[in-house]
């Protein structure tokens, strides 16, 4: 009987510590990462990661629920796309992900992100700016990333900045995929062209782009 009753004790000392090192270390800086309405949630393997699967959930903010991310449960990358989930502008969520590693049986605690909006937290890429001479004037045309296209549709415009040698700048409103003619520019004088996107509805706007410049014959 005292045999018995050892070996039990010994039994419940060694589990936890059994437990313990089963025990995976969760994954670090889970954080969304969103630009142009793409949202895609990052994270930072730990240091115990030879074996590791990860598994994504969400859920919109107030709810009780977590969802799984249908294509990131077992994946092996440091990252998911979430934007179909998390697409409605006016909602605020939450992701979250965990490791586990099927060798051993063992998973890692959920590693919780930060409150993420998709209005507010994207970030708006400049567009494109293409310049050609013509015998009006020189054509500016402006086009937002296709991927803003794709999430947004409509409601996207751009400002255009003309910069004068002087550092004056006229601005023009167009819609995107618009042209605008520069007309009455000066011969032999430099100018440079700078455009933005903005989103009203969303009170949304990009960086400006990178200036395209010309010289007048």
């Amino acid at each position: 009987m005292n045999h018995l009753l050892q070996g039990a004790v010994l039994l419940a000392t060694l589990a936890p510590r059994a437990a313990a090192q089963e025990m995976l270390a969760p994954p670090g800086q889970v954080r969304f990462e969103s630009t142009d309405y793409k949202n895609v949630l990052h994270w930072a393997a730990p240091t115990n990661s030879s074996c590791l699967q990860y598994h994504v959930q969400y859920k919109i903010y107030g709810e009780l629920d977590w969802l799984n991310a249908s294509n990131c449960q077992g994946i092996q990358k440091h990252h998911c796309d979430l934007s179909g989930a998390t697409s409605d502008v006016r909602e605020w969520y939450y992701a979250r992900v965990r490791g586990s590693c099927v060798a051993t049986s063992s998973k890692s605690a959920w590693a919780l992100s930060r409150r993420f909006s998709p209005r507010w937290d994207t970030k708006i890429s400049p567009p494109t700016v293409r310049l050609n001479s013509s015998k009006q004037g020189v054509v500016v045309q402006v086009k937002a990333s296709r991927v803003l296209m794709r999430k947004v549709h409509n409601g996207v415009d751009n400002n255009i900045y003309v910069v004068h040698p002087s550092g004056k700048e006229d601005v023009y409103a167009v819609a995107s995929g618009s042209r605008l003619t520069l007309t009455e520019l000066k011969p032999r004088t430099h100018y440079c062209v700078q455009a933005q996107t903005v989103i009203p509805r969303h009170m949304k706007s990009s960086d400006r782009s990178a200036a395209k410049c010309i010289t007048m014959d």
